[in-house]
């Protein structure tokens, strides 16, 4: 005590005089009181003084600060005020119902998709929402973390102010674009049966629902029967304000047997086996392949060449459009007999080649067909070349012309 006392003013207590153990305990609480409340108020007055050149300090800062502010406002700036304007225009963003925004996925569940938009909260993609199609979680259209997207504003949750996006919206419009560009091309596309009613068939078509009235369906099957089976359709009409797409099985499979040449080469789908034969899909028209047409050896029983589910390559024998019936082979498509049998992969392989040889042998026979007919039809002008083909008549007679003497009479 007595050196902190001479550190602040060389002040000096006198020794305490001690008589007994009492007395003792009564010089030490009393000794200096005076003394020890100097030392007290000069180590508060060192604090206050310290806490008052500490925001002086802190003041000149300040108005230093204020100073470059209003003189030099821009002065150690990495960029203008141009730039500043930029960037704000860059992440100004748009909320409003309608508007297109650019978002990240970042979260996904059986509800739907969490999305960054850069906003000032998370936007929401419902399930309901995330495709044109029915599915069970996002997953399935390929919404998952990580995925940068093109969504739509639909709306906003007032609980948070959070936006509620939209995939199928932008899915929905894409669609009846392509429905309009569909029918300008007059294409003919697959539509699968998912509803009926009175007037007709409800069939899905780039992920729409169209209408096929019963008058437009070529077959006699019942809307039951046609539930969940694809059918060929051609678009009648596309409206997209009054939310009407109308199309057509009998279009469609007109357009399909006008294509059905006598030789021709198709792919078709087994759909039944009889004792006679199998039936083909071959593009929406049911032909028969008749056992005997499926191989140059003999088969005995379809079922240990054909199943129904096959995928196979088929000739066109003969189409009675009348009748609506097509005659089909794979026998003539056989490189060599037996082969549907043993190989049917390699007469997949090489049915248009075979199918070609087909053709000009064919061809041929009708050209010495019709040559038969021309010796005795010289006023047809053509004649028939040693390689069998058709052309003008040409004069190899000679100058002194025939001697038609030797000609036997004709017999009665």
């Amino acid at each position: 005590m007595a050196s902190l006392a001479q550190q602040f003013g060389g002040l000096k207590c006198p020794p305490p005089v001690a008589t007994n153990k009492n007395s003792k305990l009564s010089n030490l609480k009393n000794r200096c009181p005076n003394r020890k409340r100097s030392v007290i108020s000069a180590a508060a007055a060192a604090i206050s003084n310290a806490q008052i050149r500490e925001r002086m300090k802190l003041k000149e800062m300040f108005e230093d600060a204020y100073e470059r502010c209003r003189t030099t406002p821009m002065e150690g700036v990495a960029f203008t005020v141009e730039d500043f304007h930029v960037a704000l225009e860059k992440y100004d963003f748009n909320s409003e119902v309608g508007t297109k925004v650019k978002g990240t996925v970042f979260n996904t569940d059986a509800n739907g998709a969490l999305v960054d938009t850069t906003a000032k909260s998370s936007a929401f993609l419902p399930l309901r929402e995330a495709s044109i199609h029915s599915i069970k979680h996002v997953a399935e259209a390929g919404i998952v973390p990580g995925l940068r997207e093109e969504f739509v504003i639909i709306g906003e949750n007032p609980s948070d102010d959070s936006l509620i996006l939209s995939l199928r919206s932008i899915q929905y419009d894409l669609a009846w674009e392509r429905c309009r560009q569909l029918q300008a091309e007059d294409v003919v596309l697959k539509g699968k049966v998912v509803g009926a009613n009175k007037g007709g068939v409800v069939a899905l078509v780039e992920g729409l629902r169209g209408f096929v009235p019963f008058s437009q369906i070529s077959t006699k099957s019942t809307a039951e029967e046609l539930l969940e089976k694809e059918l060929p359709l051609k678009f009648v009409e596309v409206d997209e304000e009054q939310s009407r797409l109308v199309l057509s099985n009998r279009k469609a499979m007109a357009d399909s047997q006008a294509q059905l040449g006598i030789g021709s080469v198709v792919v078709g789908t087994v759909q039944s086996l009889k004792p006679y034969g199998a039936f083909i899909d071959i593009g929406g028209i049911n032909g028969l392949l008749h056992v005997s047409q499926i191989s140059h050896d003999r088969v005995s029983d379809i079922a240990t060449v054909l199943q129904p589910g096959d995928t196979l390559k088929v000739m066109i024998l003969s189409h009675d459009r009348e009748r609506g019936r097509v005659s089909l082979s794979t026998k003539k498509l056989e490189p060599t007999p037996g082969d549907m049998i043993r190989n049917p992969k390699l007469v997949f392989e090489k049915a248009e080649e075979m199918a070609q040889t087909f053709r000009q042998r064919i061809a041929q026979a009708e050209a010495m067909a019709r040559a038969d007919m021309l010796r005795f039809q010289p006023e047809s002008g053509l004649t028939l070349s040693a390689e069998g083909i058709l052309g003008p008549l040409t004069s190899d007679l000679p100058a002194e012309g025939l001697d038609l003497s030797d000609i036997p009479p004709a017999e009665d």
